[in-house]
């Protein structure tokens, strides 16, 4: 649809580690950049940029690409328009193309916009239902009119109807109403309105686009709650409820909510930076893009079971995160909202302003369990708190200083719980260390069976190896491809997805393309693209020479009952395949560029 010369100049015109960083705190290493991938949870950064290929490698979750497939990954847009979000970064102007993939999410946006007005006029009409609603919002909820236009509330009629016949007078089809996920096909074939009698709350993305609603019954009844279904422009685990609001403000300490009224209620009392996770629970995505906008986060979830459960899961996910995180605890009310209500806003901001931090709220809640006036209880807790204090991210400092307040709390010298903790903290770090080679050795193919001819590595290469580092050569050098064409049989390398990369280097050559990780990705389908990727990634900075050319040729060549054998392999028997083959050779693993 656009011009390969043109998606190629975007490219030229957008360097990728200037983009990422944006995105991604990055580190220089060399002629290499990394930082904690944003697209899996890790605590080890993984995440490699490359600038002189411009190009991007995950070694943990395998995610790859040029800077158009970043900003496509992350900001969840389609091909075309993470060109074009590019394109507009680089003054160029847009391309004259047919997208049909941004024509949809235009219709759907739009249709979501419409739906949004219905719902609003429908809260405001003259009717007895509507009187009904607009007392819940304004009296149950205590919302002024401000605070009802700011947020879009409405209310979705008792109709099953209603909204469907006002969105096809506007022109939209079937299938568009049906992709919107606010209309239902019944089992004998006909069209109803998701949403009827709720009143209704937008969902607006950080744009300021609507992308979803959330709908509430007027009373107990349930489902409670109703939200639209996943679309092509709402995925609810990357969406942050009010940020868009939330963003406006100068006020860098967030307060994280339970659910939508709770947010709009803290609005309404002026904590202007208040939201929630889309969906059931919080998600690593939605900490990424709230570390994004605020320095200190405070989880201000209900007071019941549910409520600490979920709070103990946010501060796992917040780990990892650069902000601060603290904990709000409240007594005498089952929700913030009730809170406010019932002590009022000045009581509430001295709460947040005495938040605990992750530490103590989790002590906290240890101590609760046990009965201290028992010495298995305060053993107990003693145990259980020493494995809080040994995690990540506590300081030595902060753990001598709950250690004096554990021998206050059970009567056990500080010197002892001081020893005791001294054993866990190194424990804890053996079991890390453990744990971050496992994961570095489950990183692809392992790293002794792809040394160029250089360094001695022949014993430790076999077919399928060779084939890709056949490839990640001709990535290096393209004036190799002839070369290879006339000495290389396909039906050689073990691997479909080889066969494939190999089969579009050759195109490149032949059509002109350049060869390069935009091209490929183009090309590929993921699966195979990840692949290349990794092989990609695994050589930078050794360089292939002509030579170990000519020796994955000849092992190609020589090693074909290892080929049949591999082709039934699945990724993880491949892997351990070789890996145990280089290691039976006396294979040595190259060593770093640093």
């Amino acid at each position: 649809m656009i011009p390969q010369e043109y998606i190629q100049e975007v490219v030229r015109r957008n360097d990728i580690e200037e983009v990422i960083g944006q995105y991604v705190q990055l580190r220089r290493r060399g002629r290499t950049a990394t930082g904690l991938c944003p697209f899996h949870n890790e605590k080890t950064p993984s995440f490699v940029v490359y600038p002189d290929t411009q190009s991007f490698y995950c070694f943990g979750c395998g995610a790859a690409g040029d800077v158009i497939n970043f900003v496509r990954k992350y900001n969840n847009l389609g091909y075309v328009e993470s060109v074009k979000q590019l394109a507009a970064r680089a003054g160029m102007p847009l391309p004259e193309e047919d997208d049909k993939e941004s024509r949809a999410r235009q219709r759907l946006l739009e249709i979501n916009r419409c739906a949004a007005r219905y719902f609003y006029e429908q809260l405001n009409a003259k009717t007895p239902e509507a009187a009904t609603a607009r007392r819940y919002w304004k009296e149950k909820r205590g919302l002024s009119d401000a605070a009802i236009r700011r947020f879009g509330l409405g209310y979705a009629p008792d109709d099953f109807v209603g909204l469907l016949h006002y969105l096809r007078h506007l022109g939209f089809s079937e299938g568009e109403l049906e992709n919107s996920g606010l209309v239902k096909r019944s089992a004998k074939g006909n069209l109803y309105d998701i949403f009827r009698h709720r009143v209704m709350v937008p969902i607006i993305d950080v744009r300021g686009a609507i992308i979803a609603f959330g709908g509430r019954v007027l009373d107990d009844s349930k489902p409670k709650y109703i939200n639209s279904p996943e679309t092509m422009v709402y995925h609810k685990s990357r969406t942050l409820f009010a940020l868009n609001v939330a963003k406006k403000s100068t006020n860098k300490r967030y307060i994280l909510c339970e659910g939508y009224m709770d947010v709009i209620s803290m609005h309404e009392a002026g904590f202007d930076t208040a939201v929630c996770a889309c969906g059931t629970a919080l998600t690593p995505e939605q900490v990424k893009l709230l570390s994004e906008y605020a320095d200190e986060v405070v989880l201000s979830y209900d007071s019941d079971e549910a409520g600490q459960k979920a709070t103990e899961r946010s501060l796992g996910l917040f780990a990892n995160s650069p902000v601060k995180v603290s904990v709000l605890s409240y007594q005498g009310a089952k929700d913030p909202d009730e809170f406010i209500k019932k002590y009022g806003r000045e009581r509430f901001e001295m709460l947040l302003n005495g938040s605990a931090n992750p530490t103590e709220f989790q002590l906290k809640k240890a101590k609760a369990k046990y009965d201290l006036r028992s010495d298995d209880g305060r053993l107990s807790y003693i145990r259980e708190a020493i494995d809080i204090l040994t995690e990540r991210g506590v300081s030595p400092t902060a753990r001598d200083v709950y250690a004096g307040r554990l021998a206050d709390e059970t009567g056990v010298s500080k010197q002892a719980i001081v020893s005791q903790l001294q054993g866990a903290a190194h424990a804890a770090d053996r079991r890390s260390y453990r744990k971050e080679q496992r994961d570095l050795s489950k990183q692809g193919i392992a790293a002794d069976i792809r040394l160029p001819y250089t360094q001695g590595g022949e014993s430790a290469l076999a077919a399928a190896s060779a084939s890709r580092q056949l490839i990640a050569a001709l990535l290096q050098d393209p004036a190799q491809i002839e070369y290879v064409r006339t000495r290389l049989n396909l039906d050689l390398i073990p691997e479909p997805e080889m066969r494939q990369a190999m089969q579009v280097i050759y195109r490149c050559a032949d059509e002109n393309l350049p060869l390069n990780v935009t091209t490929l990705q183009q090309l590929l389908d993921e699966k195979t693209f990840s692949a290349v990727s990794q092989t990609q990634a695994f050589n930078h900075g050794q360089r292939l020479q002509r030579q170990d050319i000519d020796m994955y040729l000849d092992r190609l060549q020589s090693a074909k009952p290892v080929a049949e054998q591999v082709k039934t392999m699945d990724d993880t028997a491949f892997t351990n395949f070789f890996a145990d083959l280089g290691k039976k050779k006396g294979a040595r693993p190259a060593e770093s560029e640093e």
